[in-house]
């Protein structure tokens, strides 16, 4: 079996003042962004009273439908359509697809109990409140709550009402868990399920890492939520989602309907550049494979814990060629990991500002039409990269 590591203790952590006085900045900026976008009326009700059109009505009507009892009307585009245009009480261009499986109709049916706009509040204030108690346990201090708020991401997901809070949690929460508590780590991994698509890495690392407890409860929950979503929604749920999930898949991966300026996915950035579809795939599963490969051996090595949590945090980002700037919230779990790290054992030269540089890059996103994210991520999986390769050097070493 792997050699099982724990994170090493450690006083809480302390900032540099630039640092910190970093982090305080772009706790304002955020604050500020959000107050301005919700005066100006391009958050939440625009100028005219009305419901803004953003991705948090896809899951509000979704939740109508299932309330509705007729959640499969979620998976017809049309229907669907009419429904949002109905809760917010006039026409929009684009579509928000309800590509999601039928287990989210569980959360998406509880937003939908308030009206539109006070469920897309509640559902934000809910959602960061679990993505910040995460931060601070990786953090183990309250320093964590303001790395939360000062990550650059979450105005990308509190503005379109997504669930990217959700996602940081759930991966967060798993790897707080995954040595002491085992089966509540497997429940937030199944959890987790409702994004097939971030769920291809994690069950290989764990494998490799002989972590079978976890596995078990996190396919007993996913089992558990599926079996519980055909007997709430039945079968139809279920024959729509592979039919929309199919679709949605055609368009915004082969057609671009989602713009892939939008995707922060090498497969994205490629298809930006004007390259073919079967490149942009040859090289996003070529990064997918080679990040798969590294990270179980990071996970099978005697690494300290902090740094392979870091590593599996990120690498989840670049696997996945379906990436928006709101999933990218994730990052801020892998940075705080690695933060850990980097006060356990002392920052190497560069990490700072390679962390200052992804940071940037993040809060510059609305400014540019590229898929900054990736470039994001990749400075700080190359970050978690050079650590690993020093502790192989440093273990060779003291081996001779």
């Amino acid at each position: 079996m792997p050699p099982r590591t724990i994170a090493a203790p450690c006083p809480p952590p302390t900032l540099p003042k630039p640092v910190e006085l970093t982090l305080f900045a772009l706790c304002v900026a955020n604050a500020v962004y959000l107050a301005a976008a919700l005066l100006h009326g391009t958050w939440l009700v625009g100028p005219d009273g009305l419901p803004i059109a953003t991705d948090f009505v896809n899951v509000w009507t979704g939740g109508r439908h299932a309330l509705g009892g007729n959640p499969a009307a979620a998976y017809d585009p049309a229907v669907h359509k009419a429904a949002q245009v109905a809760a917010l009480g006039h026409d929009f261009d684009g579509s928000y697809p309800w590509v999601y499986p039928p287990t989210f109709f569980f959360a998406a049916a509880l937003a939908a109990l308030l009206p539109l706009v006070a469920a897309h509040v509640v559902w934000i204030a809910a959602t960061f409140a679990a993505y910040a108690a995460i931060m601070a346990g990786i953090m183990r201090s309250p320093l964590g709550l303001m790395m939360a708020f000062a990550f650059p991401g979450i105005v990308a997901n509190a503005t379109v009402g997504q669930n990217g809070f959700v996602t940081a949690a759930l991966i967060g929460g798993m790897l707080v868990f995954l040595n002491n508590r085992p089966v509540v780590a497997g429940i937030l991994l199944g959890l987790l399920s409702f994004k097939p698509h971030f769920g291809v890495l994690i069950p290989l690392v764990l494998i490799v890492s002989g972590h079978w407890r976890v596995l078990f409860a996190a396919a007993a929950t996913t089992l558990l939520l599926a079996l519980a979503a055909t007997l709430a929604f039945g079968s139809d749920a279920w024959e729509g989602f592979v039919h929309a999930l199919r679709h949605a898949s055609q368009a915004a991966l082969s057609q671009g309907l989602a713009d892939w300026a939008k995707l922060q996915s090498l497969f994205g950035f490629v298809r930006t550049l004007g390259a073919s579809e079967t490149l942009a795939f040859t090289l996003q599963w070529i990064l997918a494979g080679a990040t798969t490969v590294l990270l179980c051996m990071l996970w099978r090595s005697r690494a300290p814990f902090n740094l392979k949590a870091a590593g599996l945090a990120v690498g989840i980002l670049l696997v996945p060629p379906y990436l928006f700037m709101y999933d990218l919230v994730t990052l801020a779990v892998a940075i705080a990991f690695l933060f850990r790290e980097m006060q356990t054992s002392g920052a190497r030269p560069g990490e700072t500002i390679g962390l200052g540089i992804a940071l940037l890059l993040v809060l510059i996103f609305p400014l540019v039409k590229l898929p900054v994210g990736l470039v994001a991520a990749m400075i700080v999986a190359a970050l978690v990269m050079r650590r690993a390769l020093a502790l192989r050097e440093r273990a060779a070493s003291s081996a001779i």
